[in-house]
């Protein structure tokens, strides 16, 4: 076969297609592992004898086989005396001349010679021998061809000589060169390989689905790179564009009137603010106005330390700046009025009714705290009624205030006094006076020596009512009245209600003779526990609810007297305020 496989582990074949079996050809450039020899010819050739006509071209062919298997076996073992034939055998076959490694039956002429039918031409026949007498087989011949005992037989190849593989470049073109000559070490046999070295195995190529995934990865982080770069740069710069933000027209500036900013819009032209110089000191006050004659109401401390007109200055919500002259204040109420000359265009303010303010209600407080003008606030009536004092700087209680307050928790701090507290309808129900501090100190900051201190949510105003008839008697007599009872309290009292003391001021008599508490039967030590139904606990809210009406008005006093309870009616007196 020519794949170089033993023929005799392959089916047998029968004899005339072993007849057509070609012998492997010799190596042509005799540089093989293992050259063959040439076949050689015996020493004494077998005579030819001319074919019979009617010879078969099979048998010529099977005779061919054993002449080629004779010539491998001499081969191998050397030349060899003929072998007589035995008496008595057959004559001899018919001589096979080989040819290409092809069997050929000699025609008897021998002129043409008959080319074999394997591959390639044929080489020139060889020169005939002379006859001489064959030398009998020891053995029939097989028809099957297979070699005896198992030896290789003339078409098989001897095994190929394993040697090292030798390195060879991938790219080099042309046969390989032979192996150098020497022993080399043995290695596993193959016998289905082709003789001759080794070829190293080609060189691994790349895996395209590597070089994939690789580039993938390289983009990928390229990307994440360039896209954190860009978030970083808008994140600082706010992107790449200038940014314009969606706003609305201010085409809408309608406001309800009794929302803050309608009563803001409504009350600020009419509100002003006042700085204040004289007797080494300076102070900051707000007031409103009150008519279009430039009557102005304030708070007493704000003005009072002013020695003329030449100290006093308001300002207008609009900027406008005049000179005010002041036309009367009361140091018991802790209110004044001033008034400005020559400016145009004064908005009073409406006043409202203190009465009929409710705990609860709305409320607006306009003023200008720590100088800062036109400061609007907003919050609600926490009480009403609120007996409280101010002022007491001087000692002999002369500059002492009652007020019966109206407290609201409006943010109110220093600059506010003097301010108006305003209802939902922008009316005037009251004038911001008084804070009390965190640390139990009255006052607003505006008065002599008092503390600056700061709103907590407790603001105190005078009541409109009472502001009203003060005001109304300053601009008319440049005074104010007070209403009176005509009895000296004893303010050292600790018990509960306003006990009338036993001497008065300069050791005069304690209830007034032909006073008003004298005409209603009141005596020393005498206790006021009630006015008109409502509880005093101290002297200082017996004056407050004393000074919270009018002179001339009638109260209703009830008293506790050695051990029982009166009650005395009587009608407020009058006094000449300071």
């Amino acid at each position: 076969m020519n794949n170089g496989k033993p023929n005799w582990w392959s089916r047998p074949s029968s004899a005339p297609e072993a007849a057509r079996i070609p012998a492997p050809p010799p190596s042509g450039d005799g540089d093989g592992d293992f050259p063959l020899p040439a076949p050689h010819p015996p020493t004494t050739p077998p005579a030819q004898a001319p074919e019979p006509a009617g010879t078969d071209l099979r048998a010529a062919e099977s005779a061919g086989a054993d002449a080629r298997a004779a010539e491998a076996e001499a081969e191998t073992t050397g030349p060899q005396a003929p072998e007589p034939f035995a008496a008595g055998s057959p004559d001899p076959a018919p001589s096979v001349v080989l040819t290409n490694g092809e069997p050929r039956v000699p025609a008897p002429e021998e002129a043409p010679h008959v080319q074999d039918q394997g591959q390639g031409p044929a080489p020139a026949p060889a020169p005939q021998a002379q006859p001489q007498t064959q030398a009998q087989p020891l053995h029939a011949p097989d028809e099957y061809r297979t070699p005896p005992y198992g030896e290789p037989g003339p078409w098989a190849p001897a095994p190929p000589v394993q040697r090292p593989p030798a390195p060879v470049p991938p790219h080099r073109q042309g046969p390989v060169p032979p192996h150098p000559q020497g022993p080399a070490p043995w290695t596993q046999y193959d016998p289905w390989g082709v003789g001759g070295p080794a070829l190293p195995p080609p060189p691994a190529k790349r895996s395209r689905k590597g070089l994939a995934v690789a580039g993938a990865l390289v983009f990928a982080l390229i990307t994440g790179v360039i896209g954190g770069g860009i978030g970083a740069y808008v994140e600082r710069n706010g992107g790449l564009t200038t940014v314009e933000l969606p706003q609305s027209d201010a085409k809408d500036t309608g406001r309800a009137p009794e929302s803050v900013a309608g009563i803001a819009a409504s009350a600020l032209p009419g509100v002003v603010t006042l700085h204040v110089r004289g007797g080494g000191s300076s102070g900051t006050g707000t007031g409103f106005v009150l008519d279009t004659k430039g009557h102005i109401l304030t708070n007493n401390h704000v003005v009072d330390g002013a020695r003329s007109s030449a100290d006093i200055s308001v300002t207008f919500s609009s900027g406008e700046t005049a000179r005010a002259k002041l036309v009367g204040k009361d140091t018991g109420y802790d209110l004044a009025v001033v008034q400005v000359t020559g400016v145009s265009g004064l908005k009073p303010l409406p006043l409202g009714n203190s009465d009929g303010v409710r705990v609860g209600d709305p409320v607006v407080a306009i003023g200008a705290p720590f100088d800062l003008s036109n400061t609007v606030t907003s919050g609600i009536i926490s009480a009403k009624e609120r007996p409280i004092t101010a002022g007491g700087e001087k000692g002999d209680g002369s500059d002492v205030s009652y007020v019966d307050a109206l407290q609201t928790d409006a943010p109110i701090n220093p600059g506010n006094s003097g301010g108006p507290l305003l209802d939902s309808k922008a009316r005037v129900i009251g004038i911001n006076s008084a804070i009390r501090a965190a640390g139990g100190s009255g006052g607003d900051g505006e008065g002599g020596g008092a503390s600056q201190p700061g709103s907590i949510g407790l603001g105190f105003a005078i009541p409109i009512n009472q502001g009203k008839r003060v005001a109304e008697e300053l601009i008319n007599t440049g005074k104010a009245t007070h209403p009176v009872i005509g009895v000296s309290l004893d303010m050292q009292y600790s018990g509960d209600g306003a006990r009338v003391g036993q001497k008065g001021k300069d050791g005069t008599a304690s209830v007034t003779p032909g006073g008003p508490a004298a005409k209603a039967g009141l005596r020393p030590g005498d206790v006021i526990t009630k006015v008109d139904g409502q509880r005093v606990h101290n002297g200082e809210e017996l004056i407050v609810k004393i000074r919270a009406h009018r002179p001339g008005d009638r109260l209703e006093l009830t008293l506790e007297r050695d051990g029982k309870e009166l009650t005395k009616t009587l009608t407020l007196g009058s006094s000449q305020g300071t």
